[in-house]
């Protein structure tokens, strides 16, 4: 099964780190395995400054304020729509603020490449139906995901990733 995940850069706040892009793809598919997706799907990343997230937190969320990841999944209850040219589901775009993640990074103390593998998952969880807002147990089932993920990549919360 072949993924395909469009990764942008619309930001010049933080320098993007060799392998990164690597490391996306490695984190999408890994999400997209865990959950026995089946089919090929499409996954955008699209990587932006605080500034930028802020003015999407406001109009897509009614909160303007920055943060460190959006998710805007393209389908629901797995119903998603389908490139008529590859047959891959759409999943959704995830767009990650890298001045929010490196500063997360300094904050928890590991490295910003592990930081954009966790917001990664975060969000293709979220293209896939997952939630935390409300808590409870839906929030702790996306954690245990996000975590089970992390594990495949190698890249558990106590251990930062190096890259080779």
């Amino acid at each position: 099964m072949h993924n395909k995940v469009y990764i942008t850069n619309q930001q010049n706040a933080v320098k993007i780190p060799t392998g990164i892009r690597i490391l996306i793809r490695r984190s999408c598919n890994a999400v997209l395995e865990t959950e026995g997706f089946d089919r090929p799907a499409e996954i955008s990343v699209i990587f932006v400054d605080n500034a930028h997230i802020a003015q999407l937190n406001a109009q897509y969320r009614d909160k303007p304020v920055e943060t460190d990841v959006l998710s805007f999944p393209l389908g629901s209850d797995g119903k998603y729509d389908v490139n008529e040219e590859t047959g891959a589901a759409m999943l959704g775009d995830v767009v990650i603020s890298m001045e929010k993640a490196m500063e997360q990074a300094n904050i928890y103390g590991h490295s910003l490449q592990r930081e954009v593998a966790f917001l990664t998952v975060h969000s293709v969880l979220h293209l896939l139906g997952y939630d935390h807002v409300e808590g409870g147990l839906a929030e702790v089932r996306m954690r245990e995901k996000e975590e089970q993920v992390l594990i495949k990549l190698g890249l558990p919360r106590t251990i930062a990733y190096t890259p080779e």
